[in-house]
């Protein structure tokens, strides 16, 4: 006969036993489970404040281009050693301490280039407590973006080679052309533009002409009701006097003789001296690249030589009476008088925007006076002397 255990007594124990394992298991997937949350949380988290490192370091570089225009402007295409077509950043604090950034300007081609920006989600010059906090959370999330950013010229209204608010007058060989351009020595511009106004003016002002002075172009006089004050003051969202703050080169009004000319020292462009306006009769040549921003400031200023290119903007009265070359924007807002000197003609390439009247002649030598509207001198020294901004579409991309 088989027999049945009566005694139960332990069971109990076994059953707490059990229940203690089960709800211990429990606890210990709970607590898995939200240390795992936390740490995914916490690694978005750093992900996050790393890309937003990233993106604050490129927008940073946009936002202080208007002060190195003369920098980066005027690197190299990409890839070249020699000039240098790269601009390095070390490791830079963020604004509020998050993070730091650093990396690297491409440029692509004269309006193109690429911001080569990488992010992480703690700072140099932090305290011992809050590296070793840091270390703790396992801080050290990267993030790298890169940007394409175009330089935004100035919106200028050119519809001619010379651009006049009052009178011009034209005497001995002087020639104002509207026909496009391109100075001898350069090989890099595009094709011919359409041709422009000889002349383009208000339509209350008169135009006088002497024997063997010629004025041509599409039309060769062009009188425009819309030529204001304005004309020569603003430029698109950017007024003259914004403009002239971001000037690489101030001066005052003065008698600069034959000055002006590049400066090489030691195989090297010299931007410290400020009668170096560049080299664009030798585009080949250190200072060829070199297209600033020129601001002369006062009355009046006379130039007898000998070349620059850029942006040339006068407050008063600008004279040449030598053959000075200039290959640019010329933006004078007083009266303006030019007339060849020597053996040598004096040359204005690209688009000349004077808001009073005009004088342009030959002198007592044999030099003339010359005004020639050239696309490829504007947009150089727009491009050159222009702030960047973020292309509108597709413009940025998180590289690994």
């Amino acid at each position: 006969m088989k027999r049945v255990l009566q005694n139960e007594r332990g069971m109990a124990l076994a059953l707490a036993i059990v229940a203690l394992v089960v709800v211990g298991a429990l606890v210990a997937g709970a607590f898995f489970a939200g240390t795992q949350e936390q740490r995914v949380g916490e690694n978005s988290r750093r992900v996050l404040t790393a890309f937003g490192v990233a993106e604050a370091g490129i927008f940073e570089v946009i936002r202080t281009w208007q002060d190195s225009t003369g920098v980066f402007n005027a690197l190299a295409s990409y890839p070249s050693a020699a000039p240098p077509s790269t601009r390095t950043w070390a490791t830079v604090r963020s604004p509020g301490s998050t993070g730091a950034y650093s990396g690297t300007l491409y440029k692509l081609n004269d309006e193109i280039f690429l911001i080569d920006m990488t992010g992480i989600d703690s700072a140099p010059g932090l305290s011992s407590q809050q590296v070793a906090w840091l270390k703790r959370r396992g801080g050290g999330a990267s993030q790298r973006l890169g940007l394409l950013a175009k330089i935004r010229p100035l919106q200028m209204d050119i519809r001619a080679a010379l651009t006049s608010g009052r009178g011009d007058a034209l005497s001995g060989q002087a020639t104002i052309d509207g026909y496009d351009h391109i100075p001898g020595t350069w090989t890099t511009c595009g094709p011919l533009d359409s041709t422009k106004a000889g002349i383009r003016t208000d339509t209350s002002m008169s135009i006088t002409t002497g024997t063997g002075s010629q004025v041509t172009g599409q039309p060769a006089i062009m009188r425009d009701p819309n030529v204001t004050d304005s004309t020569f003051s603003k430029y698109g969202d950017v007024t003259y006097s914004a403009l002239a703050a971001r000037a690489n080169i101030t001066l005052p009004g003065q008698n600069f003789n034959n000055s002006i000319g590049p400066v090489v020292t030691n195989g090297q462009c010299d931007k410290t001296v400020l009668t170096n306006w560049g080299d664009g009769m030798n585009p080949d040549q250190p200072c060829g690249g070199y297209f600033p921003i020129v601001h002369i400031t006062g009355s009046s200023v006379t130039i007898n030589g000998v070349q620059g290119q850029g942006i040339l903007l006068v407050d008063g009265s600008l004279a040449v009476q030598g053959g000075f070359q200039w290959f640019g924007v010329t933006i004078i807002r007083g009266t303006f008088s030019t007339a060849g000197g020597g053996t040598s003609d004096a040359h204005f390439w690209g688009t000349t925007m004077v808001q009073d009247s005009v004088v342009v002649a030959n002198n007592t030598y044999t030099g003339h006076a010359n005004i020639l509207y050239s696309k490829c001198a504007i947009l150089k020294a727009l491009d050159a002397t222009g702030v960047a901004a973020m292309m509108r579409s597709r413009s940025w991309v998180q590289l690994f």
